[in-house]
């Protein structure tokens, strides 16, 4: 009996064409410091971002502070968002309404579906976009908003439209 079936869609194209391969891996210590601690507590670590999977993806894990925070519902147009849960819960809005999510769910969110999310006590999950945007500026912008920073009111419009955020 083959065990060789046709698949349901092709491999994209190749991107490497050298022979052998390269050692071209990284690795990122579970120790290594995150990059933004929040004003109201909680933490951002950049796992793999844009610049660093050549656009095709961001990854990050995030850390909620003792305080409830996080985003109310949104959507993107021109990246995906996934969300893992590690450790703790975390209220996710799937676009009908708020469901609490524990260690070792998954919610998948295409681009133009309303999300959002919200933890706290030290629950973390993973944050994936694709392709991997600057999404890095939008995290550090807002961490300096929770320490004093301000921006205008066309300022804050322009700053989601320039991150590919809309809020509804």
């Amino acid at each position: 009996m083959s065990l060789l079936r046709a698949l349901h869609r092709p491999y994209p194209d190749d991107v490497y064409t050298g022979e052998g391969g390269e050692a071209t891996a990284w690795l990122r210590p579970d120790a290594t410091a995150p990059d933004i601690e929040y004003a109201r507590g909680g933490s951002c670590e950049y796992l793999a971002t844009g610049d660093r999977t050549g656009g095709l993806y961001g990854l990050y894990r995030w850390t909620f502070g003792e305080h409830e925070s996080g985003p109310d519902p949104h959507f993107h147009r021109a990246i995906t968002e996934s969300f893992y849960v590690l450790e703790g819960e975390v209220r996710l809005y799937d676009g009908t309404g708020w469901v609490t999510a524990s260690s070792g769910d998954f919610l998948h969110v295409p681009e133009g579906g309303l999300h959002g999310f919200r933890g706290r006590g030290g629950a973390r999950m993973l944050l994936m976009f694709t392709p991997g945007g600057p999404r890095e500026d939008y995290f550090e912008t807002l961490a300096a908003l929770g320490r004093g920073g301000t921006l205008t009111d066309d300022e804050r419009a322009q700053f989601m439209l320039q991150h590919d955020t809309y809020w509804v």
